[in-house]
């Protein structure tokens, strides 16, 4: 039909995507930030140095306790001490905060390349959330064990989680780990991630209103605080914006 009113329109609200490390990545944006901001991912999803595999599924829990739970190194020791990677170490520690410049480590002191022993929270126009497990030889080749994380609310209480497991390998080597990864170590992957689900899956939906946080913890409320601080500035930012607009 010739000069039709639907001509270069569009039909359906659509977003900024990127597709990389097998899966999409998209921009929802606001009233203030339609187009897409930066988007970098941490080096070991970018590196050819680096060979992972694509891990996600769905908890019934509100994404913050996710989160809570990445951002705890000392339940390693203790909710995983059967796990093959996670069955040494000390049960204590103390713990320290170090900036960098995305965002922080929370680590032990004092214990590194033991067990799961630090983790880092970066903010490079996404959130994600790195640690190292050690492994041991007989996982074949390739040193320690990354794994990045992010978690993607879905409904208050539910959320999609996705973490990449990788290890710096290259050549033949990859291709023999990436096997032994399918044919014997990914079923234990998944018996560790079902143990997180079911803890956080049997929590009080007001857990945080009766918790008693001490320095193992530390690093769980930097993280709190500084989402919170985002999630203000962002909501002041268009509320200004809305009060402008209406003013004009």
């Amino acid at each position: 039909m010739q000069q039709c009113p639907l001509e270069g329109e569009q039909a359906v609200k659509a977003y900024p995507v990127r597709e990389t490390n097998g899966a999409i990545w998209l921009w929802f944006g606001d009233e203030l930030h339609r187009e897409a901001g930066p988007f970098v991912l941490p080096e070991e999803m970018t590196s050819p140095e680096f060979s992972g595999f694509i891990c996600t599924a769905f908890w019934r829990v509100n994404y913050r306790y996710a989160l809570d739970n990445v951002m705890d190194p000392m339940h390693g020791a203790y909710l995983h001490a059967v796990s093959h990677s996670m069955a040494e170490g000390e049960k204590t520690a103390k713990m320290r905060i170090r900036k960098t410049e995305h965002g922080f480590f929370f680590e032990k002191v004092g214990q590194l390349g033991i067990n799961f022993d630090w983790t880092e929270f970066g903010d490079t126009g996404n959130h994600w959330m790195r640690l190292a497990i050690p492994y041991r030889k007989n996982a074949g080749p390739g040193g320690q064990f990354w794994i990045c994380g992010w978690v993607t609310p879905v409904i208050e209480d539910v959320c999609q989680v996705y973490f990449w497991r990788i290890r710096k390998i290259e050549g033949w080597q990859r291709d023999a780990w990436r096997f032994i990864y399918r044919n014997r170590l990914e079923g234990r992957h998944w018996d560790v991630l079902e143990q997180d689900r079911m803890i956080l899956e049997t929590m009080a939906p007001d857990a945080r209103a009766h918790e008693f946080l001490y320095q193992h913890d530390t690093g769980m409320a930097r993280l709190r605080r500084a989402m919170e601080d985002q999630a203000k500035a962002q909501v002041a930012a268009l509320e200004q914006a809305r009060l402008a607009s209406a003013a004009e």
